[in-house]
């Protein structure tokens, strides 16, 4: 078994991977910048008698897609699960944003679902699961948070065409939004409000708490799981019924 996670060696990614970490299993972590965030994650993926293998690509590109999945490639010939959960943050109004930084934010936060999922078809294979991972903010208007949402927003769309042509060949891609959950991006967007919106939306939950990493891991883990054949194409909200709407 192998899994390929963007974004795999901090916050939720590195949470999805551990949850799929065991003896035998292939897990490749790719990353773009924090080395050191990078070593930590091998060293605890390694714990766990699962084999990890550091990417550090930029999949925010075509090219670095291509470049990633050609270095998983030399190490496996099947994935099991793709996971993208890369995530760019640009902290700024829309009329006043950097334009050239916008689009580099959006590409990597929408439209390298796509650029993964091509690079990866030759190692999928019938029963194989792909994920991404959003946020409310791709659903509603959160300050600040538009290169994120908007991304998150295109991605969502794009998995629901991408079902249509991986469905024939047995092949699974579903969204999954947890709720406000402690990550290092979480930080980058509210900074020293952070805490306190955290046990706010906690606060708030119907269901008495925050969000988990355990809470949304184990939805991944049935959802590639055989018994979740028939569930394709969907966004799954992981938030305890916070933020209902009709």
């Amino acid at each position: 078994m192998a899994i390929f996670v963007t974004g795999g060696t901090k916050g939720i990614g590195l949470a999805i991977a551990l949850k799929f970490s065991k003896p035998g299993v292939g897990v490749f972590l790719n990353y773009v910048g924090d080395d050191v965030a990078a070593a930590k994650a091998r060293v605890q993926v390694d714990a766990t008698g699962a084999t990890c293998h550091l990417i550090k690509c930029d999949v925010g590109t075509a090219e670095g897609a291509a470049r990633a999945l050609e270095q998983v490639a030399r190490h496996t010939k099947q994935l099991d699960q793709v996971v993208h959960c890369a995530v760019k943050v640009l902290v700024s109004p829309l009329l006043t944003v950097d334009l050239d930084a916008f689009t580099r934010a959006i590409n990597v936060n929408g439209t390298a679902l796509l650029y993964v999922v091509q690079a990866a078809l030759p190692l999928l294979v019938r029963g194989s699961t792909v994920f991404f991972l959003s946020s409310r903010g791709g659903r509603m208007v959160v300050k600040n948070y538009a290169a994120v949402g908007v991304g998150k927003a295109m991605a969502e769309c794009l998995m629901r065409y991408l079902a249509m042509e991986l469905a024939p060949r047995g092949i699974r891609i579903n969204t999954v939004a947890p709720g406000m959950v402690d990550t290092d991006a979480l930080h980058s967007v509210f900074g020293a409000e952070t805490a306190q919106l955290l046990a706010q939306n906690a606060a708030a939950n119907p269901s008495g708490r925050g969000v988990r990493h355990d809470d949304y891991c184990s939805l991944i883990e049935y959802l590639a799981s055989p018994a979740a054949e028939m569930i394709q194409g969907q966004v799954v909200f992981v938030n305890g019924g916070h933020n209902l709407a009709a």
